[in-house]
């Protein structure tokens, strides 16, 4: 068997600008897909696809490993989020054609199941979701939480945090308390909230949000502070309770070395659509348990990604709770799927069909071609990535 071709196949998600990666092969009929969609740089990943296609063309797309090598280390230069991003989508392709191949699904490959369900979470309103911090935007995140867990979610995620500086005052240190201690009173003790400060908190200020949100029992706070410094996550876990999460921003078994070394986390975020792929997450998952530390895959993305991710979770044993966006919420990127993964009782139960048991629509990805304008690219780039202090001074996002 060899590969015959490699194609990015880019669609308006909604929420996100989607890319698929099609996998064909010289068995008729026998394709893979994988998902690449990387947030502001799909053209990127889209193109840098296109560059890797020569490199695996003629290969054996069930030399998995073989081929990942290739892609990685043939090529030179190491990878950054993109040219990682474009070996995932190749990756999960290979895993679905391989499944196809053999009749199973993914999982079996992985060494089969370890559970009999996956649970899963989204996203609620949070106060920076609004920009907003009063009592009209504190009871629009209530009713958003609590529409989730009316519709059977047993755990749900929101930014609390505003954007704040290096050092900032009480004032916002306040709001965010009394917005979990609200969320806390209006979802009771059954949810599970989790809080995501993406970042943009200095290890100070990490603290001191940290020890206001002990009380109200947050499963676990996620990107503290940035985790490219790895000695700064170590002070916020140590002066915490609450288990620390993260990873999306982080790649390959080697991005995640120190974070367990130092014991900076206790619950691991990698994403399958940009460290690697199925093959090298399941690499950081089992890295993770000789530590002790959770799996907890990050996937805001699209539904093929989910998929990926579920496979990854059922044959993990230290898998913890997989991130994924309300279907509810992105028609949009559901109607790219032929046959999404559904969610029941905040749980997914385990794909039946061979590969990854979902297959793109090809024809209507075609109908959803991503508007590119500055009119639109530039306003969502302004909206999601040109966050800013009170001075003006740029902040992390």
């Amino acid at each position: 068997m060899k590969i015959t071709r490699i194609t990015p196949i880019v669609a308006d998600g909604g929420h996100r600008i989607i890319v698929f990666v099609k996998v064909e092969t010289d068995q008729p009929g026998l394709i893979g897909w994988g998902e690449a969609t990387l947030e502001g740089k799909p053209r990127a990943v889209a193109g840098c696809v296109q560059d890797m296609e020569p490199m695996v063309l003629g290969q054996d797309p069930r030399r998995i490993e073989h081929c990942w090598q290739i892609l990685y280390r043939s090529g030179f230069w190491r990878m950054g989020v993109i040219g990682l991003s474009a070996i995932s989508g190749i990756d999960q392709a290979l895993w679905d054609i391989k499944g196809k191949d053999l009749g199973v699904p993914v999982y079996e490959l992985l060494g089969g199941r370890v559970r009999d369900q996956v649970r899963v979470y989204t996203h609620f309103l949070g106060p920076a979701a609004t920009g907003q911090h009063g009592a009209a935007e504190l009871d629009a995140s209530v009713a958003s939480a609590r529409s989730k867990v009316e519709r059977g979610w047993t755990a749900i995620k929101t930014v609390p945090v505003p954007i704040t500086n290096v050092l900032d005052g009480p004032k916002k240190l306040k709001y965010a308390e009394t917005f979990l201690k609200t969320i806390r009173e209006a979802v009771g003790d059954d949810v599970d909230i989790l809080l995501d400060l993406h970042g943009r908190l200095s290890p100070q200020m990490a603290i001191q949000y940290g020890k206001r949100f002990e009380p109200y029992n947050p499963f676990f706070l996620e990107e503290p502070v940035q985790a490219e410094n790895p000695k700064a996550m170590v002070a916020v876990a140590r002066a915490l309770t609450t288990p620390i999460a993260t990873g999306e921003r982080l790649f390959l078994r080697w991005g995640f070395r120190e974070i367990l070394e130092r014991g900076a986390a206790s619950l691991l975020q990698p994403d399958p659509c940009h460290t690697g792929g199925i093959t090298e997450t399941r690499k950081i998952a089992a890295m993770a348990e000789t530590y002790y530390a959770g799996l907890a895959p990050h996937n805001p993305l699209g539904p093929l990604a989910t998929a990926v991710c579920v496979h990854i979770d059922l044959a993990s044993p230290n898998f913890v709770i997989q991130e994924m966006i309300d279907p509810e919420t992105a028609p949009e990127a559901q109607a790219l799927l032929k046959d999404p993964l559904p969610v029941v009782n905040g749980h997914i139960l385990p794909p039946t069909k061979p590969g990854l048991g979902v297959e793109v629509d090809e024809a209507q990805c075609a109908r959803r071609v991503p508007d590119y304008s500055i009119e639109k690219a530039g306003g969502m780039a302004m909206r999601y990535y040109h966050a800013t202090h009170e001075d003006g001074g740029v902040a992390d996002s």
